[in-house]
C-alpha cells in the first residue's frame, strides 16, 4: 500500500518557539511517507533515511521539496528533535541506540510473524513490541503511535482542527514522565490526541501494549 500523492489537507500549525522543529524518520516507507507529508504541511522540517541509503530517496525527497533532506539513519536520529521509527519489527534491533539517546522515539512497529519470522522475546508475552523497542534503546522515550491505521487512511482521514468529522487516534507510554510530555501538540494526522493512560497494576499489561483506533475504524490489528 503507498500513501496518496496528493496535497494533504490544511492544517493548523501549533508550533511555537518551544516546540521541535524537525522530525527525523527511520524508514521511509508508507507510513514514513505519509507521515512526512502532513509534517511539512504543519510546518516542520524531516529528515529520511532508510536502510538502503539517502540516495534511493532522492526523488521523494524532491517531491516533497525545501523542507526534505535524506540521510543516513544515524544522521536522522542525530538531527533530528524527536523520531518517527517506522521499520518491520525484524529491524528494531538496527536502530541506533547512541544516536537515539534522549530522544522521544513514536513507535509503529507491529509483529507479523510472517513478514518478521518469529521472536521469541514476543512470542513468548516476556515483551510487547514496545517494550522490545524500549529495551533495545534504554535511554529514549519510546510512545507507541500510528500502529492501528493504514497508510492510506493516515492520510485521507486528516482534518483541520475543529472539524466535525475528525477522528482520534491515542499514544501511549510507559511511565509517568512520558506520559506527561507529549512528543509535540503537533497534530500532522489531525485527530491524533495525547490520551495519559494510568500505570499498569501489579501482574497487568503495560499500557503500552494497547492499540486504539478512531471512531471510524475497525477493529485493529495490535501491535
Amino acid at each position: 500500500m503507498t500513501a496518496s500523492t496528493a496535497e494533504p489537507p490544511a492544517t493548523t500549525s501549533t508550533m511555537g518557539e518551544h516546540m521541535p522543529q524537525t522530525i527525523g524518520f527511520i524508514g521511509s516507507g508508507a507510513i514514513g511517507t505519509a507521515l512526512a507529508r502532513l509534517a511539512i504541511a504543519a510546518g516542520f522540517d524531516v529528515v529520511l533515511s532508510n536502510s538502503r541509503g539517502p540516495e534511493t530517496l532522492a526523488d521523494l525527497v524532491e517531491e516533497l521539496g525545501e523542507h526534505a533532506r535524506a540521510a543516513t539513519v544515524s544522521e536522522a536520529a542525530y538531527a533530528a528533535d524527536f523520531v518517527v521509527a517506522t521499520v518491520p519489527m525484524h529491524a528494531y534491533d538496527k536502530l541506533p541506540a547512541e544516536a537515539l539517546a534522549g530522544k522521544i522515539v513514536l513507535d509503529t512497529l507491529n509483529y507479523y510473524p510472517d513478514r518478521d519470522g518469529r521472536i521469541p522475546e514476543l512470542d513468548s508475552g516476556e515483551f510487547t513490541t514496545s517494550g522490545l523497542l524500549q529495551h533495545q534503546l534504554p535511554n529514549s522515550h519510546v510512545v507507541k503511535a500510528f500502529n492501528s491505521i493504514g497508510a492510506r487512511q493516515l492520510f485521507s482521514l486528516a482534518r483541520a482542527r475543529g472539524a466535525a468529522d475528525r477522528s482520534a487516534l491515542r499514544s501511549q507510554a510507559t511511565t509517568a514522565e512520558r506520559r506527561k510530555r507529549p512528543p509535540v501538540s503537533w497534530t500532522p494526522w489531525a485527530g491524533m490526541q495525547w490520551t495519559p493512560v494510568p500505570s499498569p497494576k501489579a501482574g497487568e499489561a503495560s499500557p503500552i501494549a494497547q492499540c486504539s483506533a478512531s471512531p471510524t475504524s475497525k477493529r485493529p490489528r495490535t501491535g
